[in-house]
């Protein structure tokens, strides 16, 4: 009886941003302005890796593939909220829901290992500066490059095949601007127990593990500066793993304050402005925080131009 009340929803309505109709035009610009920007930031960041090798390190491998993974992650999102924002009817398809929810689930909990594996990079350099390249082997590198895409590629797969074999009444409107698994869940006609079941368990071993080894790892750079003191140590320090730890408390600030950290109300407007955070402001600004305090990365820069002037001036 069940199955002959429900429908084939063959597409989804996304509410989008809670924005008044005569505000559209300017978010749609300033959300396109923040998309661009992302865009080329993190491209740029791939290119300098790439062409500066006094760049060729541990560390800027890790970033590389970090500003891929954001500019992906923005790109799972953005174009459909631009896109969705002009459109009188703003849709997406069953299949496209499903895949836009893949590949977010798939960019994001990548981010969340890269930034585990520079802040692994960041306590051997500090911790055991002498040893860093034996540590730090290529073989180690590429290790923790791959293994985030393997693991992130099967969690994110048996998330969308849970979310694929459960049906869809006639309610197909999502309060949000993308299709986020929880809100999926909400419109869902079935037995959800076994999908919240496996977001509890895996959600601790992708984001909460890496998050807490993170602050494990920083907490041995804080007692080995204690254990020899001295202002040289200290700013190296800093300069070393201000960036990260900056791009450390965007992500995760924002992602625990949204899942884990749930407000009494459950407020839609809350929901989608910290959503908005991590998506959308956080791969936008990370390339500003690595380029703006990053000494290697302004050399990079100036050593690319200079190369480029010399080119022309030829």
């Amino acid at each position: 009886m069940m199955g002959r009340n429900q429908s084939v929803i063959s597409e989804f309505l996304l509410l989008g941003l809670p924005v008044e109709p005569e505000h559209q035009n300017l978010f749609y610009a300033l959300f396109l302005v923040m998309y661009l920007t992302t865009v080329l930031g993190n491209l740029l960041i791939i290119v300098l890796i790439q062409l500066d090798s006094h760049l060729h390190t541990p560390m800027y491998l890790f970033l590389s593939n970090l500003s891929f993974s954001d500019l992906c992650f923005s790109s799972v999102t953005m174009p459909k909220l631009l896109q969705n924002m002009q459109s009188e009817v703003p849709s997406i398809p069953y299949a496209g829901c499903l895949t836009q929810m893949y590949f977010f689930l798939f960019f994001g909990d990548l981010e969340s290992f890269l930034l585990m594996a520079m802040a692994y990079d960041r306590y051997v350099a500090i911790c055991f500066p002498l040893h860093y390249t034996t540590i730090m082997s290529p073989k180690l590198c590429l290790s923790l490059v791959v293994l985030p895409w393997v693991l992130t590629t099967f969690h994110a797969m048996l998330h969308t095949l849970l979310m694929a074999r459960l049906s869809f009444c006639v309610d197909n409107v999502i309060h949000h601007f993308f299709c986020d698994m929880s809100a999926l869940l909400k419109l869902s006609c079935s037995d959800t127990q076994v999908n919240e079941l496996v977001i509890f368990i895996t959600g601790g071993l992708i984001l909460v593990i890496p998050f807490l080894l993170i602050i494990m790892s920083y907490a041995q750079i804080v007692s080995s500066l204690l254990k020899v003191p001295s202002v040289r140590s200290i700013r190296k320090a800093f300069s070393t793993c201000g960036s990260h730890l900056s791009m450390v408390s965007l992500f995760y600030g924002t992602v625990i304050g949204l899942y884990l950290c749930p407000t009494a109300s459950n407020s839609t407007v809350k929901d989608t402005a910290m959503a908005v955070m991590y998506t959308v402001v956080t791969p936008m600004l990370n390339p500003f925080i690595y380029s703006l305090r990053n000494r290697d990365m302004k050399g990079a820069l100036g050593r690319v131009f200079h190369k480029k002037k010399t080119l022309f001036s030829l």
